[in-house]
């Protein structure tokens, strides 16, 4: 009986210790939402990217960090964020010296989401020109990586919401073969990840957004590294 008793405590400070070894694991990575000037709402979809990272944690046990970082354009820490994400419905403006320190981001590893919320079209485009005078956007196929991650999508993105009633499209910027920005249009993927009670969407479009986001996470820290 004294040794069933001693084996079963022994068990149980094995249990405690793995259980205090997972917990103490240091987080693979954090990720980032853009803050910019111009005027444009950086920080809308508050729930946004906290769903999306714990929707990947439970989904590709990616290990994020559950919370949300802000960096700004010209900030040197941007370098430290394998994937950056930037929303907003208005004007945007870089300084020159954003533009540079955004063209090194990607040129070095990183990888951006742009999501236009609505009224972002022509200001982002504009500003991503600067970062690439030499690229123009391209829609990518539905056979595209980005859209064969974990979850399948084969005919491109999902719609989230309607604006003006266009099919959503997904535009990225390919630097020297790498997918470097990808460009999420006339989709509202963000809103699909805020919680449920902010806009009612049916869960089937949540989850939808929420896979989707989860293959933008899976391809920036995998395949576009």
């Amino acid at each position: 009986m004294k040794k069933l008793l001693a084996l079963a405590l022994l068990c149980i400070l094995h249990c405690a210790l793995f259980i205090n070894t997972l917990q103490a694991q240091p987080y693979a990575y954090r990720i980032a939402k853009l803050k910019y000037n111009g005027g444009g709402d950086w920080y809308a979809n508050k729930t946004a990217l906290p769903n999306l990272i714990k929707f990947a944690n439970q989904q590709l046990r990616m290990n994020i960090f559950p919370e949300e970082d802000i960096v700004d354009v010209g900030s040197p820490d941007l370098f430290s964020y394998p994937f950056v994400h930037m929303t907003g419905h208005g004007n945007v403006s870089f300084s020159d010296a954003e533009v540079q320190n955004m063209r090194r981001y990607l040129m070095s590893g990183g990888f951006f989401h742009i999501d236009d919320n609505y009224g972002l079209d022509k200001f982002i485009r504009r500003e991503m020109k600067r970062v690439f005078p030499e690229l123009s956007f391209v829609e990518l196929p539905f056979s595209h990586p980005i859209y064969n991650q974990k979850f399948k999508f084969p005919n491109g993105l999902p719609k989230v919401h309607e604006h003006d009633g266009k099919a959503a499209q997904g535009f990225g910027l390919i630097y020297q073969g790498r997918l470097v920005c990808f460009y999420s249009y006339e989709c509202d993927l963000g809103n699909g990840w805020e919680d449920q009670a902010v806009y009612n969407d049916p869960e089937s479009v949540r989850q939808s957004a929420l896979r989707m986001g989860a293959n933008l996470l899976q391809y920036a820290t995998t395949i576009a590294n």
